[in-house]
């Protein structure tokens, strides 16, 4: 690992001048960056997850792929009312970014709303269920509160470790740049961040809110996360994607979403390291850090660019096949376990580690919920 660090230091939050005159390797554990609220800011698309154990025959009626993220079309409408019909289902607070920013938080615990959260909601009892849980996990959450959708939802649809994923959007949708992260007092909490993390899937909503955003942080040399999200984006929103990669720290995402954004690309290769390493050099406004790749596998390794020419993989903890309820959310874990790090200016291989920790404990339960207390050092 030694010979990544240099490298990935680079990408820490501090000065780099600083840096380059204190050679000497620090205890990232012993000095972690004070916190103060609001460090952490995510944006994205807050929705109700509606999960449920469903059969085979569920998933054919609505053409839906055991493993798989979409968007619900006219045809899907009945299966949130037939889901709930028919099967036992749990209900949390989702949204891919939400999830994430939710977790960062609880792996960080004090002080409380180190994390900040903006998307849209509908002025109705999910919207109400949503702010309630937002409370709970310490997020300070500020919804654009609309009334002509409804609060989003998503249907989690579980076969053995397997789910597929149907969001409705709704409500998150309506997410306007101008009516919310305009406003003074929002743009005041945007400011006050040093990281930014929002996933690919708000690219389907506002363009221009995640640019704006984007360009602060790159303007101001702080952290612009972003993540591929789901194989549609990199299909159907490459365009939005590609306006907003120049201004990526670090591009998240898994090994069907670097496959997918490869073959988009052109980079003609199916080699994840390869894919990383080409998303690594795409062009990039804020030359001071380097843009880092980060790639999970599911039971595989997880891969990162260090910065440089080297690719590092990362073996996630093991786990028995019995103990894996719901890996639902273990993407979005990841990155929480990953961003909570990240905040504190830790290094990389810490921000991994954090990373792996918080989706081992996220599919070992439903949804994507959590312990009281994370267990992580």
């Amino acid at each position: 690992m030694a010979s990544g660090e240099p490298r990935a230091k680079k990408l820490r939050l501090s000065d780099e001048k600083k840096e380059k005159k204190t050679p000497e390797k620090k205890t990232p554990e012993k000095t972690p960056t004070k916190l103060g609220p609001n460090s952490l800011f995510g944006m994205g698309n807050p929705l109700l997850d509606i999960s449920a154990v469903v059969d085979k025959d569920f998933l054919d009626k609505y053409g839906l792929k055991p493993n798989d993220q979409i968007l619900a079309e006219d045809k899907h409408k009945a299966l949130f009312e037939e889901i709930v019909k028919k099967f036992k289902v749990e209900y949390h607070a989702g949204g891919a970014t939400q999830n994430s920013i939710k977790i960062a938080q609880w792996m960080i615990q004090d002080p409380h709303k180190v994390c900040t959260f903006f998307g849209c909601i509908g002025e109705d009892k999910f919207g109400e269920i949503l702010k309630q849980k937002s409370e709970e996990a310490h997020v300070d959450a500020h919804y654009y509160e609309q009334t002509e959708k409804p609060t989003g939802t998503c249907a989690a649809c579980i076969t053995g470790d397997n789910r597929s994923l149907v969001a409705n959007l709704a409500a998150a949708n309506c997410y306007k740049k101008d009516k919310h992260l305009d406003l003074k007092e929002n743009w005041k909490l945007v400011e006050k961040a040093k990281v930014y993390y929002i996933a690919g899937f708000f690219l389907t909503v506002s363009l221009e809110s995640i640019l704006k955003v984007a360009k602060h942080a790159s303007e101001n040399n702080k952290l612009f996360t972003l993540n591929l999200s789901a194989p549609f984006i990199s299909q159907f929103f490459k365009d939005g994607l590609m306006e907003v990669m120049p201004y990526v720290d670090v591009l998240f995402g898994n090994e069907t979403e670097a496959a997918t954004f490869s073959k988009e690309q052109g980079f003609q290769t199916e080699d994840i390291e390869e894919i990383a390493k080409k998303a690594q050099a795409l062009p990039k406004v804020n030359k001071k850090r380097p843009r880092i790749v980060v790639f999970t596998q599911g039971k595989d390794g997880t891969i990162m660019t260090n910065g440089g020419d080297k690719v590092e993989t990362f073996p996630v903890l093991k786990i028995d096949q019995k103990d894996i309820v719901d890996t639902n959310g273990a993407g979005d874990a990841f990155v929480g376990g990953f961003l909570s790090e990240l905040v504190q200016d830790k290094e990389l291989e810490q921000c991994v580690k954090a990373g792996h920790y918080a989706a081992n404990t996220i599919i070992r339960r439903a949804g994507c919920t959590f312990p009281e207390k994370p267990d992580f050092h």
